[in-house]
């Protein structure tokens, strides 16, 4: 597995559909954690982790447990926006995820900020256990 906290956060390319806006063109708020989950998602693949593999043999799953977002600006149909995940703190059964959507590129208009809690628990109990050190790669902080 990769080092999960690499300098450059993961970047996942999104175009804005007309599904994703309201009737005045614009993204509807709860489609952004959408975006967001797709950005996670495909970061935890980059990583090496087989979310399959892991619910179906490992008996381990992960859960958003809470969701802190700050909204800066609107995006709107067509537009290109990059979702970036990046590893922001580990604790013993959960990590934090800083993300962000930009508009065209990570150097363009900032959207949406904000800090995703997941927990990593044992898929028949719910109960938390410890995030295996290997999951983010060596060097996770």
């Amino acid at each position: 597995m990769s080092d999960a906290t690499s300098a450059k956060p993961f970047e996942l390319p999104v175009r804005v559909y007309y599904e994703d806006t309201d009737a005045q063109g614009v993204v509807y708020y709860a489609n952004y954690f959408r975006f967001m989950e797709r950005a996670r998602t495909e970061w935890l693949a980059s990583l090496g982790v087989d979310m399959v593999r892991l619910q179906d043999e490992d008996r381990r799953i992960f859960v958003v447990t809470e969701v802190n977002t700050r909204f800066h600006a609107p995006a709107r149909l067509a537009d290109d926006l990059v979702v970036t995940a990046r590893l922001d703190v580990l604790s013993r059964a959960s990590f934090d995820i800083e993300q962000r959507i930009f508009r065209n590129s990570t150097d363009g208009d900032l959207l949406i900020s904000g800090i995703v809690k997941a927990a990593y628990l044992d898929a028949d109990t719910m109960r938390p256990k410890r995030v295996p050190p290997s999951l983010f790669g060596e060097n996770q902080l």
